[in-house]
């Protein structure tokens, strides 16, 4: 074999090893971002879940309220002391 088809036997070698390598790589990257984007979502998740909980609970304790006392809205004030005029 002459030397010039050794240099180019060895920097196509060289080469094509290179790019599996760095192939390798790129997928276990993307491996790993695709699931810290899972990990991401179900906390996203489970936060809604918590304001969803808190929403509800805020609501039925409005309705005891509610229950209990006499509510009236402030806009409709009719006897307030305020004149128009």
């Amino acid at each position: 074999m002459s030397r010039a088809s050794k240099i180019t036997l060895g920097a196509t070698s060289l080469f094509a090893l290179s790019t599996v390598v760095f192939v390798h790589f790129q997928q276990e990257a993307e491996r790993s971002a695709m699931h810290e984007g899972v990990i991401r979502d179900m906390a996203k998740t489970q936060v809604k879940k918590e304001r969803q909980l808190d929403f509800d609970l805020q609501r039925a304790l409005e309705a005891d309220y509610k229950k209990e006392q006499t509510v009236r809205s402030s806009t409709n004030d009719e006897a307030g002391g305020g004149t128009k005029g």
